[in-house]
């Protein structure tokens, strides 16, 4: 299934996508896609209802509303650094040992098609298309990687927006530069594993200004997102709805010569194999 939810900010309702054109409206039987719905398995309670209302006619049609996050605000996000073989030669450094984690803010997940705001004192605000893990159960001290493939809920678009210098420069604190306002586009759906072929072959992209900066695929990564939800599962809990970004490919604007940063006017547009694509506006500071 893919989920969505539609409508104004702090307004949205849950959906799921039938098409490009049409969906099934399911906010009569779930309050929000969060972490009660997660936790009580509200996908599988999901699939016979959508399925009869799809059949009997029971769709609507898009019509231009916003689409924003399909998750509600998560607990955290947690983040993988240099998970992409390529994306690590091309900023020189070593392919990590261990995955390297660090957190962004929860309050910085917006919609797929949300402007992205560059922050105040801000030079160097970059682009980064990404994986996104959602956790399904609540998980600790996971026994095994099949345990961890069956704790997630399904797989989400995100640009990974950050500030190089705040990122780098200020301490080397990365989550400095990850948690600005607007920092985490995120869907234009959820799609369940169900309906991933496979998950570590994904292509994946970015332009900027209609001009490509990043391709990439999942198959580069370092660490798949079985053996991340694993691993983090031995340091911390997990809660469902959780969010987990799992690196770029390369192709940042860091990682030109000389680097590239983004602009008020410029223009994201990104996507990924079957899990739809994004496009952003970039504004000034306030």
């Amino acid at each position: 299934m893919q989920l969505m939810r539609i409508g104004a900010v702090g307004s949205e309702r849950p959906v799921v996508r039938v098409d490009d054109a049409s969906y099934v409206d399911v906010s009569d039987l779930v309050a929000d896609f969060d972490e009660a719905f997660f936790a009580d398995d509200g996908v599988s309670a999901l699939r016979p209802v959508v399925a009869a209302r799809t059949a009997s006619g029971q769709v609507s049609a898009f019509a231009g509303e916003r689409v924003g996050a399909p998750i509600a605000r998560p607990h955290q996000i947690l983040c993988i650094g240099l998970n992409y073989r390529d994306h690590a030669a091309e900023t020189g450094q070593a392919v990590p040992d261990e995955p390297i984690l660090f957190t962004k803010s929860p309050n910085t997940l917006v919609g797929p098609d949300d402007d992205v705001r560059i922050p105040r004192g801000s030079t160097k605000t970059d682009w980064e298309v990404e994986l996104g893990i959602v956790i399904g159960r609540r998980s600790s001290y996971l026994d095994s990687v099949d345990a961890a493939r069956d704790a997630i809920a399904g797989y989400v678009l995100v640009n990974d927006v950050s500030e190089r210098e705040f990122q780098i420069e200020r301490g080397g604190q990365w989550s400095k530069g990850k948690s600005c306002e607007t920092f985490n586009p995120a869907g234009p759906w959820l799609l369940t594993p169900d309906e991933v072929d496979d998950v570590g072959d994904l292509g994946m992209w970015l332009d900027v200004n209609g001009t490509r900066r990043q391709t990439g695929s999942t198959s580069t990564m370092v660490f798949d997102p079985f053996f991340l939800v694993h691993y983090l599962s031995q340091f911390l809990v997990l809660e469902p709805g959780d969010l987990i970004n799992t690196g770029t490919p390369p192709g940042v604007g860091m990682g030109m010569s000389p680097p590239v940063y983004l602009q008020p006017g410029d223009v994201m547009e990104l996507g990924i194999d079957g899990l739809g694509r994004q496009r952003q506006n970039v504004l000034g500071p306030r």
